[in-house]
């Protein structure tokens, strides 16, 4: 197990390194602000569908060997699920280590998508810079996909859910009965828990259509989730993040479960890594967050573990659904913006610690 501690260490230092990188940076922003105060700024303004959407294509045709704009799919009222890859050869598929980052699953939940249209920017502008090598490094030797907004008609609608009609809990009555489905709940992953278990699962939540948790007629019923499913299924990816508000925790799976996947050491050592830039809180088995999430099914980082063995985290942003104040907005976007360039490194020896550990148990 020496050399995996080694990769531990090695991940620390470099979160260290991305944690003293931000607080010297958000200095100098400050100070090109003229010392502004934080109350004088005007409330932080997010980005509409629209917005995001031209800024990605004016990000692709100034960037172009850098940055893809693409659509999966679109969603129930007919918009583009949005797709940006980064990568030093865009146009072509290396041999290369695949991230994921994902926004508003949750249309609500916009800073979620603020941190992954912020992170594209970042990148694609300092490339070139040499003050910051780890940006070119990150794009020379991983392949970063995002997909800030999973549900474009709840951030227009700013609602949590999507905004499909439902026709009762499993689409069977002839009339309209509510609006919206929670896509972070309709994931095909443990479907049937909730039947067997119903108290633990709290079916109700989950079944009603009406409710904010309310998780379709059927697993993938959803265009959004079937357009994250289909290009995850076509995709080599190692390491996800699905960004969500609020809270300021991080969690992977087993999230409906107190059982520890066969990674638990690769998880809780990438998440510990994660918590000294970002400071939030990592909940792990022995936290019991089973109790407080309920136990949650169908959800994305279960289903990307299960399905393609992806390191994949859900995290919760803040600790205000929407913040006004465009200082913390900007600090949480680029605190995650250092989270990501130490994910694009971690990628790298992920697979090598992988055989490593299960060597290690199965030796």
């Amino acid at each position: 197990m020496r050399r995996d501690h080694r990769f531990f260490h090695r991940g620390m230092l470099f979160a260290a390194l991305c944690s003293l990188l931000f607080l010297a940076f958000s200095f100098s922003t400050t100070a090109d602000r003229g010392g502004s105060s934080v109350e004088s700024l005007d409330p932080y303004h997010y980005h509409t569908y629209q917005e995001l959407t031209d800024e990605l294509h004016a990000y692709q045709a100034n960037y172009s060997s850098l940055m893809t704009v693409s659509s999966l799919g679109t969603s129930y009222e007919g918009r583009d699920i949005w797709v940006v890859k980064l990568s030093d050869n865009v146009d072509q598929q290396e041999d290369e280590p695949g991230v994921l980052f994902m926004g508003a699953h949750h249309g609500n939940e916009k800073p979620s998508y603020e941190v992954c249209l912020f992170f594209i920017r970042y990148m694609v502008e300092h490339y070139d810079n040499d003050t910051v090598p780890e940006v070119r490094e990150a794009l020379n030797t991983t392949q970063i996909y995002l997909i800030p907004m999973v549900n474009p008609d709840g951030v227009e609608a700013d609602t949590r859910k999507n905004c499909v009609p439902n026709h009762g809990p499993f689409g069977f009555k002839p009339t309209i009965t509510s609006y919206g489905v929670n896509l972070n709940r309709n994931y095909a992953d443990q479907w049937f828990l909730s039947y067997l278990l119903p108290v633990h699962y709290y079916l109700p939540f989950i079944l009603w259509d009406d409710s904010g948790n309310y998780r379709g007629p059927s697993p993938f019923s959803e265009n959004e989730t079937r357009a994250v499913r289909d290009f995850v299924l076509a995709h080599d990816l190692c390491l996800s993040l699905s960004y969500h508000t609020f809270g300021e925790f991080i969690v992977y799976p087993w999230m409906h479960s107190s059982q520890p996947t066969p990674d638990e050491p690769l998880f809780r050592s990438i998440g510990e890594n994660i918590t000294q830039i970002n400071h939030y809180t990592l909940y792990t088995k022995t936290w019991s967050m089973i109790p407080r999430l309920g136990g949650t099914l169908g959800s994305s980082e279960n289903w990307l573990y299960r399905e393609k063995g992806i390191l994949a985290y859900t995290v919760e942003l803040c600790t205000q659904r929407a913040p006004t104040n465009p200082q913390v907005v900007y600090n949480v976007c680029m605190t995650h913006t250092m989270v990501h360039l130490y994910l694009c490194q971690r990628a790298q020896t992920i697979e090598a610690e992988r055989h490593l550990l299960h060597q290690t148990f199965t030796g």
